[in-house]
């Protein structure tokens, strides 16, 4: 389980870190002595990756299990083995999160050093004693020089943060009024940083049309390996790209107006998150869900990222790596989406709105197909799996479909939100259900296309 946890993790498929977290926190707490200890090793060693994923990992495991060595141990390696000026950087950048701060980790776990600086800094966390003359806690230093100051001129406030590299979560609040701040913030600010503040940035005036600061941000939004390295989830890249074109947030009243050149950027990067997929190669016909239902919830818990928002924007994948697909929208009709893939999300979910639909039939896909004729090898239906309707059950609808084509069709349901339903036959060898928005869903049902049964 360890090592299952750890591998989705490093490897960028979860949409966010905060259920491996929960997951590995009930292996420190509820494993056998191997579990635990290779969970509070290795595995907190590379899901920890920020100050922030500790702090959350003590607040979860704290609900499995009591601070016993094991526990201690693995928390005072995080502070012991990283370098100072990181470890300087994660503690002040993620002062406290979840009920938890860094004083009262290192008061749990007693990390003990013969490192000068990194006592100092541990000194500083516990007590608030400023180093003085220690190169490698400078960050320490600025951050109480910026506590300190009085008067905010714009221009002297963005040069400091260039000298200094503080993170914005270091800056006093009313330098983050200022657009000059957040340009010199900008110049280092590592992807997913920049994705949740991008509507900050825009509200306080440093991104607008034309901007060079908007050109800088469109420029790394399609760059693929900066993608590749932050490890930046598709649906993360949705979400971003849903909240941004809105303008307004979906919790508070922040508003803002979109540059336009962002939308596209945002697009581009989520279809760039999936570039390695290799085709299936076979014939495929895509079936959208676009009942109402479609059109409410949330995937990956993401406000504003409806399913529909998202098996759009999965079928669009596919569109832009198979070399033989169509997409319909259906619930208890079927209309042909005439999906290019040099569309845009956008337009295409405007009209999937518009589109005057009731109830949700699932054997549509397949009835559809045997009544025009077409030869599919592949059905991929995207759904929230709220029910289905009509005379036919899908898999036995895929069955006729074979037994009168003579084709061995599969079929693929993805659902996109959690529900008590199943759809495909998990008896079949030829149905597969793919429960969720991960990335690698798009690999595995062109994996699954490919193969023979």
């Amino acid at each position: 389980m360890v090592e299952r946890i750890v591998a989705i993790s490093v490897a960028g498929r979860a949409p966010k870190v905060s259920p491996a977290l929960f997951a590995l926190a009930m292996c420190a707490g509820f494993g056998d002595e191997a579990t635990r200890r290779l969970a509070l090793g290795r595995g907190l060693a590379a899901m920890c990756r920020t100050g922030s994923h500790l702090l959350e990992f003590a607040s979860y495991v704290e609900q499995f299990r009591g601070w016993g060595r094991g526990l201690r141990s693995g928390i005072g390696a995080w502070y012991l083995e990283k370098p100072v000026g990181e470890l300087a950087f994660q503690v002040l950048k993620y002062q406290n999160r979840h009920g938890f701060a860094h004083r009262d980790l290192l008061r749990l776990a007693h990390p003990s050093t013969e490192d000068e600086a990194r006592r100092a800094l541990f000194a500083w966390i516990v007590d608030g004693t400023v180093p003085a003359n220690v190169p490698e806690l400078a960050l320490i230093q600025a951050f109480e020089h910026a506590k300190r100051a009085e008067v905010v001129n714009a221009e002297a406030c963005a040069t400091f943060v260039r000298e200094s590299h503080l993170p914005r979560e270091a800056l006093p609040t009313e330098w983050l009024r200022e657009p000059a701040v957040w340009g010199a913030l900008l110049e280092t600010m590592p992807m997913t940083a920049m994705l949740r503040n991008l509507a900050t940035m825009t509200r306080v005036g440093l991104l607008t049309p034309m901007a060079e600061a908007t050109r800088t941000v469109c420029t790394r939004l399609r760059d693929r390996e900066r993608l590749r390295a932050a490890r930046v989830h598709p649906v993360a890249l949705l979400g971003a790209l849903e909240t941004y074109r809105s303008g307004h947030a979906a919790r508070g009243s922040g508003e803002w107006k979109p540059v336009p050149a962002i939308v596209d950027a945002l697009e581009d990067a989520f279809y760039l998150a999936f570039e390695s997929i290799e085709a299936g190669g076979t014939r495929m016909l895509v079936g959208l869900d676009v009942s109402g239902s479609m059109g409410h919830g949330a995937v990956s818990g993401m406000p504003g990222l409806t399913p529909r928002a998202a098996s759009l924007a999965m079928a669009m994948t596919h569109v832009r790596t198979e070399p033989n697909v169509r997409v319909f929208g259906f619930s208890d009709r079927f209309v042909d989406l005439q999906v290019k893939a040099t569309d845009r999300l956008g337009p295409l979910l405007e009209r999937t709105q518009a589109l005057p639909f009731d109830r949700t039939d699932c054997a549509l896909p397949m009835l559809f197909a045997l009544e025009q004729r077409l030869e599919i090898d592949t059905f991929v239906i995207y759904t929230d799996n709220e029910t289905w309707a009509g005379t036919i059950h899908p898999d036995e609808a895929l069955r006729t479909y074979r037994e009168r084509t003579g084709i061995a069709a599969k079929l693929v349901v993805v659902g996109m939100t959690a529900t008590g339903f199943t759809i495909a036959d998990p008896n079949d060898a030829g149905m597969l259900d793919v429960v969720g928005f991960d990335s690698a869903a798009p690999a595995v049902i062109a994996d699954f296309a490919r193969k023979a049964r």
